[in-house]
């Protein structure tokens, strides 16, 4: 097990701490963090299954100093990972971590709180026939074995203040359940992007924005599409990555 301190694209120079056994941060924490939305009144963000922590870096760039940014990672290995990650920036007093379980979140948290909850949850539902890697670690990340998406937004709905915003992105072909999902937690999908490999390809991944208790409304974005016919990545991706267009493949 080798661990690496990569440049977090070109983010203000940040590094982020990886490991060649557990997951490398990817392309949807990228696109995920830049999709959302801080108004002027957002004071708390939390990030459930939070890895190594590239979500709540790229925001530390783009929040006021005063906002609270919360991290939850239940695997050691990779909260372990984070909390270097902060150290390598001198964003530890910045961003607070909690290696805990997400279930348990709102025993640490009362009710009403975060003015935004954010995730890139597992996206493989998970049952006694599901092939899973033998790396558990990387099984936990990308199966529900340790919580599904019924789960997460059960906690998210908890707390969430009256209005505030839960960011998801996750894979398309479970696009109609988790619609169904948020509106039956009383969190109403208000934007979403879907995202394309390429221009010709389908879409494979979707981002979202549903508000707590919010008005029936919806707006589809424009596609976001990655790459070019050549392979390259697209001018709005390269833009993404905070204008690095030397990015390694994610």
């Amino acid at each position: 097990m080798q661990e690496v301190i990569n440049d977090l694209l070109n983010y203000n120079n940040l590094k982020i701490v990886q490991c060649n056994k557990y997951f490398n941060f990817s392309l949807g924490s990228v696109l995920l963090a830049n999709f959302i939305k801080i108004k002027p009144t957002t004071k708390k963000i939390i990030d459930l299954g939070t890895g190594n922590a590239p979500i709540l870096l790229i925001l530390s760039t783009k929040v006021k100093k005063n906002v609270d940014l919360i991290g939850v990672e239940l695997q050691k290995e990779v909260y372990k990972l984070a909390v270097k990650s902060l150290k390598i920036n001198n964003l530890i007093n910045r961003i607070n971590l909690l290696n805990m379980d997400i279930k348990n979140i709102s025993d640490y948290y009362e009710s009403d709180v975060f003015d935004i909850v954010v995730s890139n949850p597992p996206y493989f539902k998970y049952d006694c026939d599901s092939k899973i890697n033998e790396n558990e670690v990387k099984s936990i990340a990308r199966h529900e074995i340790c919580i599904n998406i019924d789960g997460l937004l059960a906690v998210s709905k908890k707390i969430l203040k009256n209005k505030g915003s839960l960011y998801l992105i996750h894979r398309t072909e479970r696009f109609i359940e988790i619609m169904s999902k948020l509106r039956k937690n009383n969190l109403e999908p208000k934007r979403v992007q879907f995202i394309y490999p390429k221009k010709e390809k389908d879409s494979n991944l979707f981002l979202v924005e549903a508000v707590k208790n919010g008005n029936s409304s919806l707006k589809i974005e424009s596609p976001l599409i990655i790459h070019n016919k050549d392979g390259a990545y697209t001018k709005k991706i390269i833009e993404l990555f905070g204008g690095s267009n030397d990015t390694k493949e994610l």
